[in-house]
């Protein structure tokens, strides 16, 4: 398979790592793609780094200067313009190991009803590791571990995650980053872009529509460097008034009811309809009345 591939990088004031990103486009064994960078009015060196690229690839690259609307809003102007037929995402802080997209691709093309491949990938962290981030890896440094997949080259996520006892369990995040998967643009298409009013959890939510539709593969393999830092957008959102969490279990009531375990349907009934608020309201009362 020879199919164009676009390498989408949303970019803002990212010049500290950017350039580490970009040379790890160049060193991929895979190479018929093309690179769409949406920059959301960048003030540093960012755009200057873009443009020497740009001057120097082989390959074509694409910039599009882009009005700040947040950070869904870039994933998704980078999704518009792309020209290839798989979306392959890289943030200007991560890399991207040299057969990262040849397996993936290889991945997508070779299994039935796949709609989009994760992979494994290894921290880069920049700092001192303090008991909060070690705490935080832990947690986060394999997002599948706790889901008891058989084992394997590759491992295969059905819809049937949404029954799992350990789906609302940290991580919320079963799948990966945007820059550990790789897509079909058709997919999106189909299932709708990222939601722009989210800031947090917008990515599991993608991956969540998209298991309604289809299975999502993912290679037990590293085959990204995801960096961690104090400028990334996790953790500058930390310190803003972000409401992901405080809705998004109305978002798995009004759009992933139907596929959850029964007592998950139960206790969203409960705490979302009036007749379930109704219910639940007479039999504590009957219980205090036992």
């Amino acid at each position: 398979m020879n199919s164009l591939v676009s390498i989408c990088i949303p970019t803002f004031n990212g010049s500290k790592f950017l350039e580490e990103a970009l040379v790890s486009i160049e060193s991929q064994t895979y190479k018929n793609y093309e690179v769409v960078i949406s920059d959301d009015a960048s003030t540093d060196e960012t755009l200057k780094i873009i443009q020497d690229f740009k001057v120097k690839a082989s390959f074509p690259v694409y910039i599009y200067h882009h009005e700040p609307k947040g950070i869904g809003a870039n994933w998704n102007n980078c999704i518009r313009k792309a020209n290839g037929e798989f979306i392959k995402f890289l943030f200007q802080d991560d890399v991207l190991l040299p057969s990262c997209i040849e397996e993936q691709l290889a991945v997508l093309s070779s299994y039935s009803n796949i709609g989009l491949v994760a992979s494994k990938r290894k921290f880069l962290i920049e700092g001192k590791v303090d008991l909060e981030l070690k705490e935080w890896i832990e947690t986060y440094n394999d997002l599948q571990e706790k889901l008891e997949l058989p084992s394997g080259k590759v491992s295969i996520i059905t819809k049937n995650l949404f029954k799992d006892n350990k789906f609302l369990k940290s991580p919320l995040n079963k799948i990966g980053e945007p820059p550990t998967v790789f897509f079909r643009k058709s997919v999106v298409q189909e299932i709708g872009y990222f939601r722009e009013d989210l800031h947090q959890i917008l990515d599991y939510e993608f991956y969540y529509r998209l298991l309604r539709s289809y299975n999502i593969a993912i290679i037990n393999k590293r085959l990204v460097n995801f960096r961690l830092h104090q400028l990334q957008a996790t953790n500058v959102n930390r310190n803003k008034p972000i409401k992901d969490y405080e809705i998004y279990e109305r978002i798995l009531f009004e759009d992933f009811f139907w596929y959850l375990n029964f007592s998950e349907k139960k206790r969203l009934f409960f705490k979302f309809t009036r007749i379930g608020k109704i219910i639940q309201r007479l039999e504590n009362a009957i219980k205090r009345r036992l």
